[in-house]
């Protein structure tokens, strides 16, 4: 019984020291952490690791009985766009824009506006197959937008701006790149170009270049070379992307075969004034062209006994004459003044030239004259005078071209005239560079076919 009395005692005094202690120990950290408080440290306990530092969380609360909490409001949606009907059409043969949209399915409301509206740039009765089309209509069917294309530079656009339309003539905007083609003639250079890829037109004005130098239509023989360094134009299209219209500018030309071996390099005198000229400086042009159209063939050639096919006499022609489609452009073969222009009997429509040294050429068999042509008017070389006809003594549509010099009749092809102006020799140094970095792109590699030139 002492004995449980004495282990009592003896529990309530370490009950009472283990209080005291744990009194102590209390203190102790207060003070430990009011002095860190003080000098702005954290309270680290020994033997734990650091608090976390707390992110303060708002809590809401509900009153009782106030039913569920609210739902947060959903987040607003961007409005869509309307979609957009798009028709694109063609015209066909014998196709009027109106039956063309009609077959898709298009108002007729929407067909007369688009006439309304358009008709004062363009008269859709002239419309013609191949003319294309893009219309833009809302959901509900309402015309948009109208585009229509006649050719691969020129569209006419209609839109919607509020409440009015908005019609506008439209011209591309091109985009060159600069590509070269390089072959061999076996038949003609036209044929050639075209089978490597190219439009004819680049043949046409190649030609064009050496017109003083190469007659493409009797002189080109099989085995002929070839190379042009030119740009090709691009337009972008909506639909289709990136669209090649056709070659433009040539930069550098090269032709070499029986007839001899000639090369024309592009440079500009001034911005958006420049010739042609061989690597030694010289100008390519002469005083006269060799021909004063693009020609199909040479149907009679200057002789002292021809048999007219008409007459049916044997006489002189003192001319050449040059067969080509009806209408197809004339030009003059050099500067001058005009001294006739009107009927002339046999020869039809007729236009004289007076030019420098006592030369004259003459146009005959015109369909009509160019406009504003008339007698006393200057003209330039390669300005159209007139147009391809058979008028007067003529079994088809060509051009009789003669030259006199002195009043007395010369062969064309034959004609030796004086070169035109070189290159200025304070812009000789430009010169020279833009021919030897010309000269280097037309020679950089083997040539090829257009499509891999791109």
């Amino acid at each position: 019984m002492q004995q449980h009395q004495g282990v009592g005692t003896a529990l309530r005094i370490l009950r009472h020291d283990l209080t005291l202690l744990v009194l102590v120990v209390a203190l102790l950290a207060i003070s430990v952490g009011v002095l860190a408080a003080a000098r702005g440290e954290p309270l680290v306990l020994v033997g734990r690791p650091p608090l976390p530092v707390a992110v303060p969380v708002q809590i809401e609360t509900q009153a009782a009985g106030a039913g569920p909490p609210p739902e947060a409001e959903p987040v607003a949606e961007e409005p869509q766009a309307p979609r957009l009907q798009i028709t694109r059409g063609e015209l066909a043969a014998g196709e009027t824009l109106a039956s063309s949209l009609g077959r898709q399915g298009i108002p007729p409301d929407v067909v007369h506006v688009i006439s309304r509206e358009l008709s004062p740039l363009f008269d859709f009765r002239r419309s013609q197959p191949g003319h294309r089309y893009r219309l833009t209509r809302d959901a509900e069917g309402a015309l948009v937008e109208f585009r229509y294309r006649t050719s691969a530079l020129e569209s006419y656009g209609l839109r919607r701006d509020g409440d009015v339309w908005v019609a506008a003539q439209e011209k591309a905007v091109l985009r060159s790149q600069v590509a070269r083609i390089a072959g061999l003639v076996m038949t003609s250079l036209h044929d050639a170009v075209v089978a490597l890829g190219e439009r004819g037109q680049l043949a046409n004005d190649f030609a064009e270049i050496f017109a003083w130098d190469v007659d493409f239509s009797r002189s080109v023989q099989s085995g002929d070379e070839f190379a042009v360094l030119y740009e090709r134009l691009y337009r972008t299209d909506e639909d289709e992307g990136e669209v090649y219209v056709r070659p433009g500018r040539i930069l550098a030309a090269r032709y070499k075969g029986a007839v001899g071996e000639y090369s024309a390099l592009y440079f500009e005198l001034e911005e958006g004034r420049g010739g042609y000229y061989r690597p030694d400086g010289s100008s390519v042009e002469r005083q006269f062209l060799l021909a004063p159209l693009r020609f199909s063939r040479i149907s009679s050639r200057f002789s002292s006994a021809r048999r007219h096919p008409i007459l049916k006499i044997t006489r002189p022609h003192h001319g050449i004459d040059y067969v080509a489609p009806a209408g197809s452009p004339l030009w003059a073969v050099a500067d001058g003044r005009v001294m006739y222009r009107g009927w002339a009997g046999g020869f039809g429509n007729l236009v004289k030239i007076r030019h420098n040294n006592g030369y004259v050429s003459y146009y005959a068999h015109l369909s009509r004259f160019a406009k504003g042509l008339a007698v006393g008017r200057t003209v330039q070389q390669k300005q159209v005078i007139g147009y391809v006809g058979q008028t007067g003594l003529a079994t088809g549509p060509h051009v009789c071209f003669r030259i006199a010099k002195d009043g007395r009749y010369v062969d064309p092809r034959r004609l030796q005239t004086p070169a035109g102006d070189p290159v200025p020799p304070e812009l000789l140094a430009s010169f020279q560079v833009t021919r030897d970095v010309l000269l280097a792109e037309i020679d950089a590699g083997p040539l090829v076919a257009v499509e891999e030139a791109r």
